[in-house]
């Protein structure tokens, strides 16, 4: 009778154990989502309305927020922008971050534990302790004030975690294709090009949706570096709506629908692919 009472005590510590996890995922869910949920909801409403009844559903659903917001904003300037800032940045990051992992992961050696133990460790480095001393730098360079030197400047901050992610994940591509190539006459580069970096696929596609998060949606980067209005970012233009006085909360919340749904998008298609990358770069490094 101790087997099966056993047996019954572990299912139900099992199912409760799922449950609370159940639980806290669906609490955390709603925590999360809850903030897009209330900018949604009330950029569908008059300013009016907006202010006396924040909880409350629309009387009447209204697109004109968004229309004024696109006006305001100038967001096809804007977007376009923002789009050049995260291709730089993310492009630049997978090109250099996958050739350095692939070739310290395939070279080991003193030089390449050095080199690469010193990009794990500057990417431990607090943003915020550089800050001044990088737009000191970005202003020396003559790069401050546009989108391309934004993006080389994340660029050169993406790249450290970049690399342990893909030096991690080449460990699991086996040797014997990088052989029996090079006996097929490849060189190193062509190598890469054709045989390595699209098997990266999967690590390629977390490292590029994590940055262009992070690139997308940053502010105090693109706030210090940009200081012409012609070269705004999304989030930047929409910080312009914010008065000293008065605050245009209609055009605000409707601005900042509109800035989360193209990056929400390419978040949707390859979302896919984030765990797993993380999951194999991470253990296997």
């Amino acid at each position: 009778m101790k087997a099966p009472r056993r047996l019954i005590r572990s299912t139900m510590g099992s199912s409760a154990g799922h449950t609370f996890i159940l639980l806290f995922l669906l609490a955390a869910a709603i925590i999360t989502l809850f903030p897009i949920y209330m900018a949604v909801l009330n950029s569908l409403k008059s300013d009016g309305e907006m202010l006396n009844q924040v909880l409350a559903w629309p009387s009447s659903v209204t697109f004109a927020n968004y229309a004024d917001a696109y006006e305001k904003i100038d967001f096809m300037r804007s977007f376009v922008n923002t789009v050049v800032v995260t291709l730089i940045g993310v492009t630049g990051i997978v090109v250099f971050a996958s050739m350095a992992g692939y070739k310290m992961s395939r070279t080991p050696g003193k030089l390449s534990r050095f080199l690469f133990s010193l990009f794990v460790l500057s990417s431990l480095i607090p943003f915020h302790s550089i800050l001044i001393t990088l737009v000191k730098i970005a202003k020396e360079l003559k790069v401050q004030g546009t989108t391309y030197g934004l993006g080389f400047i994340y660029i050169g901050l993406g790249v450290a975690l970049a690399i342990f992610l893909y030096h991690g994940f080449v460990k699991s591509i086996p040797r014997d294709l990088d052989e029996a190539a090079v006996m097929d006459g490849c060189g190193e580069l062509r190598l890469y090009a054709t045989i390595i970096f699209p098997l990266l696929l999967p690590i390629t596609a977390t490292v590029a949706i994590l940055n262009a998060l992070w690139m997308w949606n940053d502010f105090l980067l693109p706030l210090l570096m940009l200081t012409n209005s012609d070269y705004y970012t999304l989030l930047i233009s929409t910080n312009m709506l914010f008065g000293e006085y008065n605050n245009d909360w209609s055009a605000i919340l409707a601005s900042l629908v509109l800035t989360m749904l193209p990056i929400l998008a390419v978040y949707l298609v390859l979302q896919k692919y984030i765990l797993s990358g993380i999951a194999e770069g991470a253990i296997k490094g």
